[in-house]
């Protein structure tokens, strides 16, 4: 018998792919799609991976499905790109098993870089969408599309975004079921179907063609996924995901075409509905997708120019949206905009690296000695905020040696010799960063490259990687040597430098930037969080402070700032002794660290 709990999205999605009979799932951490694979791992009863980057995560579960498997690959919206290569071709190529690739946007970029919108890049590789609503949705949506995969022979983007992947809602489950997996066929050799030389892939584009209209004509008639609810005929709206929930909050009786498989667009259900009232809006967050697709079919529809192209919606937002069109009489917003009140307004509360963190060290050396820093994507990126602020660029997941050389080899042309240190994480070297430094050791390149080996993934919640050697099911696996690959792939200086030890970290900066050959430091220290255990006793404060501030530079949370007086918090100091090593009057002492105003 089924139970209705309350489940996050990404909870939903993993119950889904269960309920499916997948037998694979793989993924790279990245918010807000990391759940969904912690989900599974938990779980059981299915092969779950940590892959290195999503690239590597969607060709695994690609091989899976080749091999007859259902796979489910998950990863947030920025990412998708570095696995658009696989991704496009495998459109082409087809599936066996069903293959289902979750990407999760993020609409406000709560903690991303872009807003990209991922049903643009489906609508370029020629793959069908499936857009739920709801948790519920979320759960059964996954279980569709794994059908929809196998029944039209293609991979299918599960689009879902912040909201839904966070936000709670009942779901009817049947827990302590363990549900079989789909039978996996005898794998039989299909070479003029998975072999993509020219001669094979021009036949299977037109395969692809056909195939877009055929998934038009299931979207049209399939009500799990599209459907009209008819209501109040003055106004009619499409739209679809987290926006259809606002869209009722604020007209609950409007006529409403639900787009639950807006990809390819279900073009009768659109004209049907035009057809049937008097003025026709679409509602939904970031790009015009279904506003354009609506247009192209010379349908008069209201859209961007009333509701926001950046951002995210809420009930709010459609209302005032609804009122800029002049039908505020009709939609009657105004009694949602009086329940959604603003809030009081909060104080702000800016990230910053954890009291006790080893990355607080590097970036305040890198800030002292004047470097150019090239970043990475990581928790490591708040060296760029205040006091700190010693980041001059971060691009994407593992761009920070890559960029590092270029910059080099451009300010070395124009004859300036200021140096560039390039910085990434130990998950991020990972990922992505070995190929930046196959590259830079290749073109003959002298970079200086920081690697902060903190033996986590910390920033997505301290998931494992390659690198700790231990497996998404917390098993002990082969663990990769930082060290060794970087002299593997050509650099002969790579060194350890305890990042709590600014003099000497000061020093092998020094030394290697002085060398004309790429060189690598790591700087090891366990994420705070991982590892509570103090470091040494607290700070304690000797002399009364003179307030000359020098302390506060380093932007640690466990120093207070009391009207320009340092006072340290003994419960947030975990014992670091980065205070000590920078206060020039010997006012704060730590057992076994001596002050910086000590000859």
């Amino acid at each position: 018998m089924a139970n209705r709990i309350l489940l996050s999205g990404n909870e939903a999605i993993a119950e889904g792919a269960l309920e499916a009979g997948a037998h694979f799932a793989a993924a790279y951490p990245g918010t807000p799609s990391t759940e969904i694979l912690e989900t599974l791992s938990r779980r059981g009863g299915i092969r779950a991976e940590w892959a290195p980057n999503e690239k590597v995560a969607y060709e695994t579960a690609y091989g899976a499905s080749l091999g007859g498997a259902r796979a489910l690959v998950a990863m947030k919206h920025v990412v998708v790109n570095v696995a658009a290569d696989p991704l496009f071709s495998s459109s082409y190529a087809g599936v066996n098993g069903g293959l289902v690739l979750v990407s999760a946007d993020d609409p406000a970029m709560h903690s991303s870089q872009n807003e990209q919108d991922n049903r643009q890049l489906a609508r370029a590789a020629k793959i069908p969408v499936i857009e739920p609503s709801d948790s519920q949705e979320a759960k059964d949506f996954t279980r569709i599309a794994f059908e929809i995969s196998e029944r039209f022979d293609t991979p299918v983007m599960l689009r879902v975004t912040t909201r839904i992947c966070h936000s709670m809602s009942p779901v009817a489950v049947t827990r302590g079921t363990t549900w079989p997996m789909a039978r996996i066929p005898d794998y039989s050799r299909n070479f003029h179907k998975h072999v993509l030389l020219p001669a094979n892939a021009r036949p299977r584009h037109d395969f692809v063609e056909s195939r877009m209209v055929e998934l038009e004509e299931y979207a049209a008639s399939n009500r799990d996924l599209n459907r009209i609810e008819w209501g109040d005929r003055t106004v009619g709206v499409v739209t679809g995901g987290v926006a259809y929930q606002y869209l009722r909050e604020v007209l609950p009786g409007a006529s409403v075409l639900k787009l639950g498989m807006p990809w390819p667009l279900p073009r009768a259900l659109v004209r049907e509905l035009a057809a049937g009232v008097d003025e026709l809006y679409v509602v939904e967050e970031l790009d015009p997708f279904i506003e354009t697709e609506v247009r192209a079919l010379g349908v008069q529809v209201l859209g961007k120019e009333i509701f926001p192209l950046t951002g995210e919606l809420n009930p709010d937002v459609v209302a005032r949206g609804f009122e800029l069109s002049g039908n505020g009489t009709a939609t009657e917003p105004g009694d949602v905009r009086q329940k959604n009140a603003a809030p009081a307004a909060i104080p702000p509360r800016p990230p910053v690296l954890c009291a006790g963190c080893g990355h607080r060290g590097v970036f305040f050396t890198l800030s002292k000695m004047g470097l150019i820093v090239t970043g990475d994507i990581g928790c490591y990126t708040l060296g760029a905020l205040h006091p700190l602020e010693s980041m001059d660029a971060c691009l994407c997941m593992g761009a920070s040696i890559g960029m590092a050389h270029g910059m080099e080899a451009a300010l070395r042309a124009a004859g300036d010799e200021r140096r560039v240190v390039g910085v990434i994480g130990d998950s991020t070297f990972m990922h992505s960063g070995i190929t930046g430094l196959i590259n830079t050791v290749y073109n003959g390149g002298s970079s200086t490259v920081l690697v902060l080996d903190n033996g986590t993934t910390a920033m997505t919640g301290h998931q494992d990687h390659p690198g700790t050697g231990v497996t998404a099911t917390g098993e002990r696996g082969q663990q990769v040597d930082i060290e060794a690959v970087c002299r593997a792939v050509g650099v002969r200086r790579v060194r350890d430098v305890d990042p709590y030890d600014i003099a000497a970290l000061e020093a092998a900066l020094n030394e290697e930037l002085d060398t004309p050959e790429p060189s690598v430091i790591i700087c090891r220290a366990a994420c705070r969080l991982v590892d509570r255990t103090p470091i040494a006793p607290s700070v304690r404060l000797e002399i009364e402070c003179p307030g000359c501030g020098t302390c506060f530079e380093l932007g640690c949370p466990a120093i207070d700032d009391r009207d320009g007086v340092a006072v340290i918090d003994a419960a947030a100091c975990c014992g670091c002794g980065l205070c000590v090593q920078v206060c020039p009057f010997c006012g704060l002492r730590i057992e076994g660290h001596e002050p910086a105003g000590v000859p």
